[in-house]
């Protein structure tokens, strides 16, 4: 067994997220999105080496040798997966080390309210997920995933990097590659999916304007495509879309846009109250008449209010802080928590305080 085994078991063992091992500091792990110091030595760079070396391959040490980062997923037999990025820093080597669950969550596992079910039963058109770091995008987008192939009998692939969440076609016929052993990169393998009979098109991480590009090209045909984006919220991952383009283009991005937009899902994660894990925070944003014509006007900015006035009226949107707050009504999450991550935090103060009173 390798040595760095151990502390990849210790991270299961204490059920945390990551393991964050690098050179000039104490091993680390994340319990419910807390850097909790194990109790070692601070590791030196040639220590931090040989233990991170000796779970590799000799083609993947070639491979970080040439590029100094690496993703791949490392499989430890009886303890767990965990998807591993190995990169160079300041004092030298370092990984964070992420566990993949045993099994795929339920979109009803996770608790996504049924706007989320609904997606995955829409034709075609552009879906994203999006949410900082850690706000459990690859999750949900598993889920949404099985949900399909649980449901319907569609081709779906998947391009990731790396595979982390490993579907068995049921219902679905399920393609997964993985950019940099089964494609040379996401814009790549999403070219040569629109030549693969294709009825849904997962793409890991919409990074550069080519894979945007393509996957918009995508919906156009008539494929429904879910893709993520490193976004806090709906409005800013459409501007990300629509900036992404030269200028001379972005018009034509934003009328595409206002017709394939089907929905987006901007997600946090929250302590519960409970300390006992973390729950999602979900914006959600829904196609609709005036939603398609603030983005072909580009009155973007103007989303947000929408939400707010959309949210009671049976449509299945949400804002931020209106989940932030429904939640805090029913003492899932601290008033202090909610109020970290919020919009309008003193707006939100108020109305706790206004429950409060009441």
């Amino acid at each position: 067994m390798a040595r760095l085994d151990s502390f990849l078991r210790l991270v299961v063992e204490q059920a945390a997220s990551d393991l964050h091992f690098s050179a000039g500091t104490v091993p680390t792990i994340r319990h419910d999105g807390d850097l909790l110091r194990l109790p070692f030595r601070t590791m030196s760079e040639t220590e931090t080496r040989r233990f991170l070396l000796e779970i590799l391959t000799p083609e993947q040490r070639t491979r970080f040798a040439a590029q100094n980062e690496f993703d791949f997923v490392y499989a430890l037999e009886g303890i767990g997966r965990f998807r591993a990025n190995y990169f160079q820093q300041a004092r030298g080597m370092g990984a964070v080390f992420r566990i993949i669950p045993d099994t795929i969550p339920s979109v009803a596992d996770l608790g996504l309210p049924p706007a989320v079910k609904k997606l995955t039963e829409i034709a075609n058109g552009l879906c994203l997920v999006t949410g900082p770091t850690g706000a459990g995008k690859t999750t949900t987008l598993a889920a949404i995933v099985s949900e399909i192939n649980r449901t319907q009998p569609r081709h779906i692939i998947t391009i990731e990097d790396p595979i982390e969440f490993i579907h068995t076609p049921m219902r679905s016929l399920v393609t997964q590659r993985q950019v940099g052993i089964h494609a040379e990169s996401f814009s790549a393998a999403l070219r040569s999916a629109l030549r693969e009979s294709p009825d849904v098109i997962v793409v890991g991480e919409m990074r550069d304007l080519e894979t945007i590009q393509l996957a918009l090209s995508a919906a156009e045909t008539g494929v429904l495509v879910f893709g993520t984006l490193h976004t806090n919220s709906a409005a800013t991952a459409i501007d990300r879309i629509i900036d992404a383009a030269p200028e001379e283009a972005r018009e034509q991005v934003r009328g595409i846009l206002s017709v394939l937009l089907r929905g987006i899902v901007a997600q946090h994660l929250v302590k519960r109250s409970s300390g006992e894990g973390r729950v999602a925070v979900l914006e959600i944003l829904l196609q609709s008449f005036a939603v398609s014509h603030m983005i072909r006007e580009g009155k973007v900015h103007q989303i947000d209010g929408l939400l707010q006035s959309s949210e009671n009226a049976g449509t299945g949107m949400i804002s931020l802080d209106t989940c932030l707050l429904n939640y805090m009504r029913q003492g899932i999450i601290t008033v202090e928590d909610g109020l970290r991550i919020a919009k309008d935090p003193e707006h939100l103060r108020q109305m706790t305080l206004d429950i409060a009173e009441d």
